[in-house]
């Protein structure tokens, strides 16, 4: 993410948590290759429930990422019943004007389209999207989870923000930017949940966990699951855990519990 605290000339260094290891960074690539065909193969040979009832999805790709990088998931979601939509705006150049308002206009279009709300999944910075969506659309919203977003001030210098503000530089950093922070940093008005990675090789895993007051908020969860960063979206762990939260009713909050989250993944 980019580095707020020091474009405003302010923030702590010494209040930053510290970016990953480079042996993780470095491991990142293996552990993707692993972690797609394990899903591929779970979801091979598990059941397919209807799980989704046609309820409809909008998943978001991290910074610099286009669609193609959420087709996994969303093949997943479908698979179980639901309607999973990329957000057809190209790569995630961040910030910009076209991002901020193209977001924004696909979950309306979505929302019109099926006439109910509209779970957001957000990957890396496109959770930080999701969570802003979900403040600027709560009505169009039904809940949302993000997957190794680092939404906390502390946590924003990553292992990539050199490559946000080279970013910055050739796409344009709106003027709304900041407001967008701002905004997504509030606890939001419906359910969100935070999968992330202890051994994340791009960002602190802290940085993406709910805040207690966060969770006291209203119905909020902290799952952690091992994977690799890119892998998020590939890991038959994680996916387990996106469909769980997925398939929770925001009325009958049930909070996480890894035991019913593994049961309905081997024998729904």
């Amino acid at each position: 993410m980019y580095d707020f605290a020091a474009r405003r000339g302010g923030g702590d260094v010494a209040d930053r948590l510290p970016t990953p290891s480079w042996l993780l960074t470095a491991c990142e690539p293996g552990r993707f290759s692993v972690e797609l065909p394990g899903s591929l193969l779970v979801d091979a040979i598990a059941p397919s429930p209807d799980q989704g009832q046609g309820r409809p999805v909008l998943v978001v790709p991290g910074f610099s990422s286009p669609d193609t990088a959420t087709r996994r998931a969303r093949s997943h979601l479908r698979r179980l019943g639901y309607r999973a939509h990329g957000w057809s705006l190209g790569r995630n150049h961040g910030l910009t004007d076209p991002i901020i308002d193209g977001v924004l206009g696909r979950l309306d279009e979505l929302h019109a389209r099926y006439d109910e709300p509209v779970s957001v999944v957000g990957w890396s910075f496109g959770g930080l999207l999701a969570r802003w969506l979900a403040h600027q659309r709560p009505g169009s919203v039904r809940q949302v989870v993000c997957l190794g977003s680092p939404y906390r001030p502390e946590g924003e210098h990553t292992r990539t923000t050199p490559l946000f503000e080279r970013s910055a530089r050739t796409h344009g950093l709106s003027e709304r930017a900041f407001d967008v922070v701002d905004t997504l940093r509030r606890p939001l008005p419906v359910p969100v949940s935070a999968i992330y990675s202890r051994t994340d090789g791009i960002v602190n895993w802290r940085a993406c966990a709910l805040t207690d007051a966060e969770r006291d908020s209203g119905p909020g969860d902290n799952i952690s699951v091992p994977s690799s960063h890119v892998g998020l979206l590939t890991n038959p762990v994680s996916l387990a855990a996106l469909s769980d939260r997925l398939a929770q009713d925001p009325a009958d909050w049930q909070p996480f519990d890894w035991s019913r989250c593994l049961q309905r993944m081997v024998m729904s």
